[in-house]
């Protein structure tokens, strides 16, 4: 039995073994996020406040007080559902290592020992650029967006009447989970370019034919995912180009890794089989040698 035979051999098993298996990582996976959920539930308050940092940077930034910032809710059980809405966000992102992981355990079984190897980097890269897009939200882009918003206030004269910004604690939430989510799925983008280009679904060249498209449709999904200001859509439509960019670089490494990998078996192939070479020239000689006879 060759080696991808036995491979295949303990691959494969029993349907009610994959159902067995199936529910111990969803066992674990639903027990990490509730843990996680509880977690921040309890903590709930010191993490809504952690989110609204970025709104006093922006408070300051258009030259207002940052101790003075507010927030209201009204609704008596608006503040609470906002509290376990972002238990429920803070928990899927604790958890999502986890939840990762059980997923692998599940599938790896299934596959071949070089596409293991080859799927256990993008699992460690993805949470990491997720990680990479909220920072850049956190620190960059909601004091830009609240900026932005806070400068469309208005002071009271005897002409004009004072318009202030009073955000609800359920909208303020909703809009930075909204931009989180947003950079982190499109921070994704050269994992899945990456991996396509490993199975052979995209090219370098096809997605470097396909730029101008990629465009077009980075502003249009940024104007879908953001909210509707200018300064987050540009905000996502430009590091959704960036990162377009770096993943027709990394598949073109790929390409060039897999013809480096094509050349270095062919050349192997040649050295363990050198009587192949040698036997037209071979025969060609005794050719010429049965020809030489004939004639003499």
């Amino acid at each position: 039995m060759s080696a991808e035979d036995d491979e295949i051999e303990k691959s494969s098993a029993p349907l009610i073994e994959h159902l067995i298996e199936l529910r111990t990582r969803l066992i674990w996976s639903i027990g990490g996020f509730f843990v996680a959920f509880l977690v921040c539930f309890f903590f709930a308050k010191q993490l809504f406040n952690l989110l609204v940092i970025p709104f006093k940077w922006a408070t300051k930034w258009a030259g207002l007080d940052p101790h003075k910032v507010e927030l209201i809710y009204t609704a008596p059980q608006e503040f609470f559902f906002t509290q376990i809405k972002l238990a429920m966000f803070g928990g899927m992102v604790i958890a999502f290592p986890l939840i990762a992981t059980q997923i692998y355990k599940f599938i790896a079984p299934g596959l071949y020992k070089n596409e293991r190897a080859a799927f256990l980097p993008f699992l460690i890269a993805s949470p990491i650029l997720f990680l990479m897009g909220a920072s850049l939200v956190y620190f960059f882009f909601t004091p830009m967006v609240m900026w932005f918003f806070l400068a469309m206030q208005q002071a009271g004269t005897d002409d004009q009447v004072q318009i202030s910004l009073l955000p609800k604690v359920s909208e303020y939430l909703s809009l930075i989970m909204t931009l989180i989510f947003s950079f982190g799925l499109v921070f994704q983008l050269p994992v899945v370019t990456t991996l396509m280009a490993r199975v052979g679904m995209v090219s370098s060249q096809g997605l470097a034919d396909k730029r101008k498209w990629a465009i077009v449709i980075a502003f249009v999904v940024a104007a879908v995912l953001t909210p509707p200001d200018p300064v987050s859509q540009i905000g996502l439509a430009l590091p959704t180009i960036l990162l377009y960019e770096i993943s027709i670089w990394t598949a073109r490494m790929i390409e060039r890794k897999r013809e480096q990998e094509r050349v270095a078996s062919e050349t192997q192939d040649a050295g363990d089989n050198p009587a192949a070479e040698q036997s037209p020239a071979t025969s060609t000689s005794l050719e010429g040698t049965g020809s030489g006879t004939n004639a003499a």
